[in-house]
């Protein structure tokens, strides 16, 4: 069976199978020092984890084949996240700590961010269409000046000469003056 080193922790290879990339738990509890049949059992006891766990015949880091109990790498980061840190060794504890951190992180990212993103948006979506409203009635008022003017501009052009003459050589225009605001 092909394997396939996904990480490293404390020097020691965490490989996964190539077929669903199944991980071994042994070698991630040695590099933590902590106990990999307790493991195991805490593993069985999950309501989630029970009916991914299964055995593996696979590659050890000695080259031989052998048995090794895996859970699947889509749940191996979960898994690492319920390990009780004053169980890990020393060495590995800050490594624990500042990985449980990041997945505190990752899921108020995966859980918040959502309801962040809507409420900002939502902001946003009223302030343009206020913004928008406005440009509605500006442009209505610029089309209503328009009209007017294009109608005193038609009157202007249908003067004739005969009528500026009668009016004593004067354009006088029968315009609708507007009151001014």
């Amino acid at each position: 069976m092909e394997t396939k080193t996904i990480v490293r922790v404390n020097n020691v290879d965490i490989v996964a199978t190539s077929d669903e990339q199944m991980i071994a738990i042994r070698p991630i509890c040695e590099a933590l020092g902590i106990d990999a049949e307790a493991q195991r059992q805490r593993i069985e006891r999950d309501e989630i984890l029970c009916s991914t766990a299964c055995m593996i015949k696979a590659v050890g880091a000695d080259g031989k084949e052998r048995e090794m109990y895996c859970i699947p790498y889509k749940f191996v980061f979960g898994w690492l996240f319920s390990i009780d840190t004053s169980r890990v060794n020393e060495e590995a504890r800050p490594a624990v700590l500042r990985y449980k951190a990041e997945c505190y992180e990752a899921l108020y990212r995966h859980f918040a961010e959502p309801q962040t993103f809507l409420a900002e948006k939502q902001k946003v979506m009223e302030r343009k269409v206020t913004e928008y409203q406005e440009c509605q009635r500006r442009f209505k008022d610029a089309q209503k000046l328009m009209n007017e003017a294009k109608a005193e501009l038609n009157q202007v052009m249908r003067v004739t000469i005969d009528e500026w003459r009668a009016n004593n050589r004067q354009l006088i225009l029968p315009f609708h003056a507007e009151e001014e605001e």
